[in-house]
């Protein structure tokens, strides 16, 4: 099955079940949170918000998806991996309110099984941990195995943002066989070998801000597939690089620059490169992007440059934008008519651009390579590069990178900052790209550092110096501060700026330059002018619980180098008012006893109540006396050194509680491997850890109204429970088996042809299956062929001796076609089904009929 194949069967069967067939919307979506339409969802969004009303109850859609850029970006992945893309195809199928699980599983088992011919013993389906009622669906309605249904936790959980529609997600995997990597199922197995090609999006509830899950009156049904993850299934390729969609782009590559795919990995990863990117830049041309240096834009300019830069590593001697356009056109036009409508533009904005990079790169390439071969690419050079030449220094690192070589990226971050300032001293303003925000260095060379008062207060009067407006949001700059700006893993302070006629709630504090602090705030009346005396007041309560998560980060750390050892040094942190994160060096797992030893000398020392001292040192003394370092901090010569309690001293300029004893209560949440040797552990303390608590209380004692006698033998009730049901499992797939058995023997005992031909009501498509190999195995049985009605729907097997002599799937195509259904591409056991039960009887009849008067 080609690609236009694919989609054309995908359209008709949604559409053949009710759903309105919706034409892909633009790359640039209406929806101003995210950069490009990132999922099939995006463009029916403010219908699930219930922002308007939809125009229909049930939709399908092929739309196209771009992840290049902003919070969705598989940029960098691109050309490394044999399934990330830019620019893809998701199809979908939608329900606003209409149908739900029981409708959405079936179709999509329907649809990968019957219409696209995949074999159900190559298909897994993953369901999230809580979503008991999908996993009843998949096996019980679907049928199934329940040894190929996984539960997982976060990867089977889909939600919209912090707030609103969200709830369980349900996916299908594909075996892609052996040679790929590890067995296990997809929440076991190799990311390589088990490939999700379709993933149930179940909205059923409304995350509200205070964290609870309210059922939504009317669930809907969002699912995603992949279109480039399935092309390469039907077509037996191992990528979709080497298929109808990217292969023809590919090759135009391949001739471009002389190199040949499959032969060396650096090539072929420099060619997939040129073929995705070739199908990003044609298809953001024609929806209207332009080369800029901002937003969209400048993601189309890095894809165009990032491209002709490979093709030119990879030997090109000439243009080659239009080559490639051209062949993106001719693969994709059929399913994209306004390729072809929109061709001069798309030409025209894609070689001048091309023209304009390869003027500038004529020069910059040689200072590149002149650097790589010195063994760095400083900042300078970086600099140089970025600013004369164009090359972005996304683009530096990658090539950099690719040979070996280190790039100064500080000292590239540094000519950036001087710049900006001769720009502001000549009146041009910063550079557009530039992430680095307008106002803090001016204050600082103004007015100098900010005067942080947060060690001893929490309110304080200060004078205004700077107010800005800064992309969306308002920056001020206070000569004295409280607030705590964000840094060395702690969060910033959150409060209140309050004058005369003004309110504003500071919704987050930073540092944008070393020693000027930045509020960022929401305006909620008056306004601010500079000179203005102000009143500055930190959300108290919220430091409260920030200061006891920060101090107990350091006895997280003391505690974990007792228990496992000095090699033990801290990865990253995130101290946060409601949790704790600490990343650390250890090479296994924590047992129980290791974490709970753990949180014992811990609460040893939070008991003690001891007092949390801090001294002001020079670095070098400090260090020497054996403070240890806390990792993301920047040290000046001169740094705060916290004691916690008798053994924790850490360098660190975060806010810490007075006395160990408000920590109130430590525990631990969660223990887990972030890579190689470096684990991660959560935490919560104070009421936070208590709430944790109650929860594992609240489980126990559900546990124990379902398993009464005691919380002590709960354990071995439970184990025993599972063991009974292990033993019930494998007793009921033996009666079952034992069923299929007597089914197979009574149809074999009434044969009197090699083509057993009949049908079988009540079975599902894998039990019809075994019967159908157990008959196969039957001296003298050429051709199996077994239809079932379950529910009122056809489920049709076909197997054969001989596949060139007798292929599967063109026996069963008759039959198949004469209840609505399709088959796939297998010769030796072909699979299908269909709705119209009427038509069964005599499609086997002719079947019949045909086999003997063939003989």
């Amino acid at each position: 099955m080609d690609s236009n194949e694919l989609r054309r069967a995908f359209g008709e069967f949604f559409v053949e079940r009710g759903h309105t067939q919706v034409p892909s919307a633009s790359l640039i979506p209406f929806d101003r949170t995210v950069l490009f339409t990132v999922a099939g969802m995006v463009p029916f969004k403010r219908y699930f918000l219930g922002e308007e009303p939809a125009p229909y109850q049930r939709a399908t859609s092929i739309q196209k998806c771009m992840r290049a850029g902003g919070k969705h970006n598989d940029l960098d992945q691109i050309g490394q991996t044999l399934r990330h893309l830019t620019f893809f195809e998701m199809l979908g199928n939608f329900s606003f309110g209409d149908y739900f699980k029981e409708q959405a599983i079936p179709y999509a088992w329907e649809l990968v099984t019957s219409v696209l011919g995949l074999e159900p013993d190559r298909l897994w389906v993953t369901v999230h941990t809580s979503d008991d009622e999908a996993a009843e669906i998949w096996r019980d309605s679907v049928g199934v195995d329940p040894g190929r249904i996984q539960r997982l936790e976060e990867d089977n959980w889909w939600q919209m943002g912090d707030t609103g529609p969200c709830g369980p997600c349900s996916e299908i995997y594909y075996d892609k066989g052996v040679e790929y990597g590890a067995d296990g199922g997809p929440a076991f197995g190799s990311d390589e070998r088990f490939l999700e090609i379709w993933n149930l999006v179940f909205m059923q509830f409304d995350q509200q801000s205070e964290g609870d899950l309210v059922p939504l009156p009317k669930p809907c049904i969002d699912t995603g597939a992949g279109l480039e993850r399935i092309v390469p299934i039907l077509q037996g390729r191992p990528s979709v690089f080497e298929t109808d969609l990217v292969y023809p782009i590919l090759q135009e590559a391949e001739s471009l620059t002389g190199r040949s795919y499959g032969v060396d990995h650096r090539d072929d990863v420099g060619l997939r490169i040129i073929a995705d990117h070739s199908r990003a830049m044609t298809f953001l041309l024609a929806d209207g992007v332009v080369p800029t240096n901002e937003g969209r834009g400048y993601v189309l300019r890095r894809i165009i440059r990032r491209l002709v830069l490979r093709a030119q590593l990879l030997g090109a001697r000439q243009q080659v934008v239009e080559r490639l356009v051209t062949g993106v056109i001719d693969t994709m036009g059929d399913a994209y008519p306004e390729l072809r409508d929109r061709r001069e533009r798309i030409l025209e904005l894609a070689t001048r651009e091309e023209g304009r990079f390869e003027q500038t790169l004529a020069i910059g390439a040689p200072i590149l390579n002149a650097a790589i071969e010195s063994g760095e690419v400083r900042g300078g050079v970086a600099f140089r590069l970025h600013d004369t030449f164009g090359v972005p220094i996304e683009l530096t690192t990658e090539i950099a990178q690719d040979r070996g070589v280190p790039v100064d990226l500080e000292g590239f971050q540094r000519e950036m900052t001087e710049q900006r300032s001769r720009s502001r001293q000549a009146g041009l303003g910063d550079d557009e790209v530039s992430e680095q925000p307008t106002g803090a260095l001016w204050v600082l060379e103004s007015f100098g550092k900010t005067e942080f008062l947060g060690y001893e207060a929490e309110v304080t009067v200060g004078e205004i110096q700077f107010v800005g407006q800064e992309g969306e949001r308002v920056a001020v700059y206070v000569d004295r501060t409280p607030f705590y700006p964000e840094g060395g893993g702690q969060v910033g302070d959150t409060g209140w700026i309050n004058a005369a006629g003004f309110r504003a709630k500071v919704i987050d504090t930073d540092q944008p330059v070393q020693g000027v602090i930045r509020h960022w705030v929401e305006v909620i009346e008056g306004e601010l002018a500079v000179g203005d005396s102000v009143e500055l007041v930190v959300d108290a309560g919220r430091r409260a619980r920030v200061r006891a998560n920060h101090t107990a980060t350091h006895l997280l750390q003391w505690a974990l180098r007792e228990v496992l050892g000095d090699h033990v040094a801290q990865q990253g942190s995130l101290v946060a008012p409601d949790r704790l994160r600490f990343d650390f060096t250890h090479w296994s797992a924590l047992s129980t006893d290791e974490i709970q030893q753990v949180e014992r000398l811990i609460m040893g020392e939070v008991v003690s109540a001891s007092g949390v001292v801090t001294q002001v040192k020079d670095k070098e003394t400090a260090v020497r006396e054996g403070a240890i370092a806390f990792f993301g901090d920047q040290y000046q010569d001169v740094v705060r050194v916290v004691h916690a309690g008798d053994h924790s001293v850490e360098l660190c300029g975060g806010t810490h509680v007075g006395s160990l004893g408000e920590i109130g209560l430590f525990k631990v949440v969660s223990e887990g491997s972030i890579g190689a040797n470096t684990r991660r552990i959560e935490a919560v303390t104070q009421l936070a850890a208590l709430d944790v608590v109650h929860g594992l209380e609240r489980q126990l004692d559900a546990l124990e109204r379902v398993l009464p006698g005691g919380r002590e033998a709960l354990t071995e009730r439970v184990e025993a429970l599972v063991a009974k049901n292990k033993t019930l499992d494998a007793e009921l797939g033996n009666l079952r088996q034992e069923k299929l058995r007597s089914i197979s023997r009574e149809l074999a005992a009434k044969r009197n042809s090699s083509w057993i031909i009949e049908r079988v009501d009540g079975l599902n498509g894998q039990e019809l299956r075994f019967v159908a190999l157990e008959l196969r195995r039957l001296e003298g049985v050429e051709v199996v062929v077994l239809a079932s009605v379950v529910d009122h729907k056809v489920a049709l097997v076909a197997t054969a001796i001989d596949p060139e002599l007798h292929p599967a799937n063109e026996v069963l195509e008759p039959v198949a076609s004469a209840v609505g259904g399709r088959v796939g591409p297998q010769r030796e056991l072909a699979l299908s089904g269909g709705r119209e039960v009427a038509k069964l009887d005599q499609a086997l009849a002719e079947l019949r009929a045909g086999s003997e008067s063939a003989k």
